[in-house]
Formats: structure tokens, sequence, C-alpha cells
């Protein structure tokens, strides 16, 4: 079922979504099941399971360091399609464009539509670490935009090297992210706005933000979207802070502001384990209010992890 069905079908009722990672290369997914089992009482219509860039790893061969490409979290399709069985819940892979040719991505999605995966976070993908900035794979996209386009006309029988009529055809629900605060590339959040309006208007269906942690940028930026003729669901992503080191850490990677009363709050703490409470209670703060703003769903960064967002689905729904 498409995202923009559950939201329409829950007549106005703010709904609960949440993300995982896929574990790294070599671990049991039974540890990914014991994350989400706590997180299925509160009914989540759909998770998101993200995927990871390769990476460059050194291996080494009689004293000679070898170079090659990996991936340290493979399988975000075959997780996807673990999880829709297990929970009988939707799930939405992330594709991206870094990493991929477009005739792999052609094949992940053919891949999709055989699962009866319904809905597809088109993303473009941070650049490798040994990157200073992003570089489309040869033969990949550029830019997220391609890559919806790319999604839309799949959905319409259109493959990279022929046209298929069939009634059959996927008919992929779309969703793509949004800043807030502005992605980091963008000169400013009005130019990065255009470019999200760009991506609606070639098929995306929906919005997911980027995390905040002031929720009057996340008001005004729908405000902002919503002049611009964006008219798509806009769900907003919430992430609790839960170490110390997410105060440098996050705006460094993410580019984001955090409140001074937050950073003065996880200062004060002893530990982590102060930081991981302060954490629960701000993200309840904060979807208190965009729950009664509202929103179509409050979606939760899990980060594997799920402790910290039961605590907060326990207080908000």
């Amino acid at each position: 079922m498409k995202v923009t069905d559950h939201i329409r079908e829950a007549n106005g009722e703010t709904l609960f979504s949440f993300e995982i990672i896929p574990p790294v290369k070599g671990r049991n997914i039974k540890e990914l099941y014991d994350n989400i089992d706590p997180l299925m009482e509160f009914n989540p219509p759909f998770i998101d399971v993200t995927t990871s860039r390769e990476e460059y790893v050194y291996i080494d061969r009689n004293g000679l360091l070898d170079k090659k490409l990996t991936r340290m979290r493979p399988g975000t399709v075959g997780i996807c399609a673990s999880i829709k069985h297990k929970y009988d819940v939707d799930t939405i892979p992330h594709v991206l464009c870094g990493g991929f040719t477009r005739e792999e991505t052609e094949y992940l999605l053919v891949d999709c539509h055989y699962l009866g995966i319904d809905n597809i976070m088109a993303l473009r993908g941070d650049a490798m670490k040994e990157e200073k900035y992003f570089e489309p794979s040869e033969g990949g996209h550029k830019y997220a935009s391609d890559l919806v386009k790319q999604i839309h006309n799949l959905n319409q029988g259109k493959y990279l090297h022929e046209v298929i009529e069939t009634d059959d055809c996927s008919d992929f629900c779309i969703g793509v992210a949004g800043y807030p605060e502005k992605h980091m590339e963008a000169p400013s959040l009005k130019s990065d706005l255009k470019w999200l309006k760009y991506k609606v208007d070639l098929g995306a269906d929906y919005v997911v933000t980027q995390m905040f942690f002031d929720n009057k940028k996340y008001f005004d930026f729908v405000k902002e979207a919503r002049d611009m003729g964006i008219d798509v669901p806009i769900i907003p992503g919430i992430k609790p802070i839960a170490i110390k080191k997410h105060l440098h850490l996050l705006p460094q990677v993410f580019r984001i502001d955090l409140p001074q009363d937050l950073i003065d709050a996880v200062e004060n703490c002893k530990d982590n384990k102060e930081v991981r409470q302060v954490g629960i209670e701000w993200a309840i703060e904060q979807s208190r209010e965009l729950k009664n703003a509202g929103v179509p769903v409050l979606h939760y960064y899990s980060m594997g992890k799920s402790t910290n967002i039961k605590a907060i689905a326990e207080s908000i729904f």
C-alpha cells in the first residue's frame, strides 16, 4: 500500500513510522528484529530501510595493500522483503544515485516490483569518504531528480532501453528528502525548495524531512513549500539525541542548528544515560507539538536502536 494511501485512510490522524539501518555485513538479522519488535505495538503502517554507499577497504595481499570497493551494509531490498513478510507491514527501501548505474537501479526497481514493494525513497546519497563533493558513478545519476524521473518512467512502462506495454506496470509511490534548514550544498533555502518543487513536478509523491530540533524550522519550511506550490505530504523526521558527542557530530554532518536550551541541557548531563533521557524528553515535546499541528506522520530515525523511540511513542501514540 502506498504511503499516500496510508495517510489518506488515516483521516487526519497522525501516523507513526520509523527508519532502520541494515545490519553490518556478517551480522544476523535477528538483531534487527529484536529492535523492531518493541515498536510494532504502535502500528507503523510502513518502515524505511536505508541503503549505505559503497566504500573502499584495503586488503593485505602478501605485504601489498589491495584497494577494493565493498558495501558494509548490503541487502536493503532483501531486508525490506523479510520485514514485509514477517510483520505484514509496508517497507520502503532507500534507493541511491551514488554507487549505482542506471541499469543497476532498474534491476533493483524491477526486483522491488516483483516483491510487492509499493514505495521507494529516492535519494542522491552522500559523497564517498574519499570525495570532497558527490560524484556520480559512471553510468549513474547525478541528481535525485534524475532518479525520480527514472522511477516515474518505469511506472509508465518506460524502461531504459525499451517500452513495455503491460497491465502489470510498477506503480511506485515516490518519496524524496526535504531540508528545513536547506541542503548543505544549496546556496539558499529558496533555491533548495525550487529543486524540491522540481522533484515533485517530476513525480515525487511525498517528502520526508531531514532531522531538525526546532519545530519552527519545520513549520516555516512547510509554509514556504506550500507558497511555492508543493502540495504533497511533508513528513517531519525526528531524531532523539542519545550521546553528548551528538552536539558536535550532528551539526557537522548534517549542517543543522541545535537550540541553545537543548545544548545547555545536554552539556549539564553527567553521562550519556542522562543525555539519552534529555533526548527522549526533547523529542516528546517536539512530537506533541507536531501532532497537535496535524502532521500526517511522525517519522523517527532509530539508527538501529528502539528503546528511546519506544519511550517517545509511549507518550505520543
